[in-house]
């Protein structure tokens, strides 16, 4: 599963040596030493620069890729890899695709063996990208906006949907830089059971008041209103619903650790909210909301004991052999509205790409880059499900589930982007285990909303502090 902000897969693997290639020319004879020095200084001048840059006759070099083999599998990475390579023909790529990508890289990136190019999200359990962050050791790539996409006339800042490197994901130090490219990304909205609304002749709820009544309507016939895999799902839920409530700029100021943001009456109303949805919960939620039991809980949705619960668009390959409902059909919505004709909003989570500052060859890696946002590589990932925040790209998208999920921007609700900002490590200070985490005893009532406040704005303060 791709569990984007709480799991991490483990075993074992070791990536291969690279090694880039570079030209040699036949150094002019000398008889004196200095001119020797000379020549040889130049041929090591002119192989370092071709490691690194363009030469006539097209890009040549070894690239080292690394990818997460995540829910997508590894099978487009590879296709991907090959196109790259017929288009580039003096260019050999080492393709490394693992579940355990941390682990296996993270050893040889201390030894000083770096791959040039990663695909690995930040919010994972070992945290990977957010402690380079933090190190400064994560490359700039804000001049790969304005390189051409190969093969097109456009650049990629123009072919990348407005608003996606405009977030502290992308932008993580908020100096205008873009350090992270995006990559795939998933509206997460509510999932449900659209077959069941059909048999019951339920209205899907659009304000919260009429999920409320939905609740109980539903209680009423032995159903909750609602459950969710493990609290870390709560993530894109509560910045959905901080959006919605106070609008960008409040986000923002959350997402900054603004002084005193969480005291606020906007803060206040979206933890009694979830306070309030903790009510409706399905009972056996809590005692599965783990690594080993999650799927016991997205069934709940499957089987109908449950109506809405959060996640992204992995959830239909994740649970695509499991056991359904007569008539089950998925279903997918933004949050409730506040208020009748309020906004609802739909965070996007969005996976992302990057180069490590130490990588051997940075040039053909941001040449790579700008690769991944063509036609031809969004066509291949969208075969499998990896959908990329480009323009045009629902013309590659043939399956009618996901384009359910994709549509969901075109029906009217408005889209919550971006995370936490980046810090220094604060010992035993964790935003997402008190702010997410902490709902398991909000729901099984072991905590108060106020207890929750107040742990929440005080972790706020201590990051502040630790800002980058």
């Amino acid at each position: 599963m791709q569990l984007k902000k709480i799991m991490a897969l483990t075993c074992a693997a070791a990536m291969a040596a690279a090694s880039l290639a570079g030209c040699s020319g036949q150094a002019a004879k000398s008889t004196t030493k200095a001119a020797a020095a000379s020549a040889e200084g130049e041929e090591s001048a002119a192989a370092d620069k071709e490691k690194e840059t363009p030469v006539e006759g097209g890009l040549k070099g070894t690239l080292k890729v690394a990818a997460f083999d995540g829910g997508y599998g590894t099978e487009m990475w590879k296709e991907v890899t090959q196109k790259f390579m017929e288009n580039n023909p003096g260019v050999t790529i080492e393709l490394t695709a693992e579940k355990n990508l941390e682990e296996v890289i993270s050893p040889l990136m201390k030894a000083g063996d770096y791959p040039d190019i990663v695909y690995l999200a930040t919010g994972r359990e070992l945290a990977l990208p957010e402690t380079l962050l933090k190190d400064k050791a994560i490359a700039d790539i804000t001049d790969v906006l304005s390189m051409k996409v190969p093969g097109e006339d456009v650049t990629v800042g123009e072919k990348i949907v407005p608003g996606f490197v405009d977030t502290l994901v992308t932008n993580p130090y908020n100096d205008g830089k873009t350090y992270l490219a995006p990559m795939f990304y998933s509206p997460c909205g509510l999932w449900y059971d659209a077959g069941l609304f059909e048999s019951k002749g339920w209205e899907l709820p659009e304000t919260w008041d009429d999920m409320w009544a939905l609740g109980d309507k539903a209680k009423a016939e032995g159903i909750s209103l609602f459950t969710y895999p493990v609290a870390g799902y709560f993530d894109a839920f509560m910045f959905g619903l901080l959006t919605e409530i106070g609008g960008p700029d409040f986000y923002n100021q959350a997402m900054t650790y603004t002084d005193g943001i969480w005291e606020t009456q906007e803060a206040r109303t979206a933890l009694d909210l979830i306070a309030k949805l903790a009510g409706y919960t399905e009972p056996t939620t809590v005692g599965n909301a783990n690594s080993d039991n999650f799927k016991k809980n997205q069934q709940l949705v499957l089987d109908d004991k449950a109506i809405f619960m959060p996640n992204g668009n992995w959830i239909i390959s994740e649970m695509a052999d499991a056991p359904r409902a007569e008539g089950f059909k998925w279903g997918f919505m933004p949050l409730p509205a506040m208020e009748k004709g309020g906004d609802r909003y739909a965070f996007t989570f969005f996976e992302q790409m990057w180069i490590p500052e130490a990588a051997e060859n940075k040039e053909l890696a941001k040449e790579f880059l700008a690769y991944m946002y063509s036609d031809e590589a969004v066509e291949i990932f969208a075969k499998s499900g990896a959908i990329q925040p480009v323009e045009g790209v629902s013309e590659f998208i043939t399956n009618e589930d996901s384009k359910l999920i994709y549509s969901i921007y075109d029906n009217g609700a408005k889209a919550s982007m971006g995370s936490f900002a980046t810090t220094e490590a604060v010992e035993g200070v964790s935003m997402k285990d008190t702010l997410f985490f902490t709902i398991d005893s909000i729901v099984t009532g072991d905590k108060t909303v106020d207890e929750w406040q107040a742990a929440v704005e005080e972790v706020s303060d201590q990051l502040r502090a630790a800002m980058k």
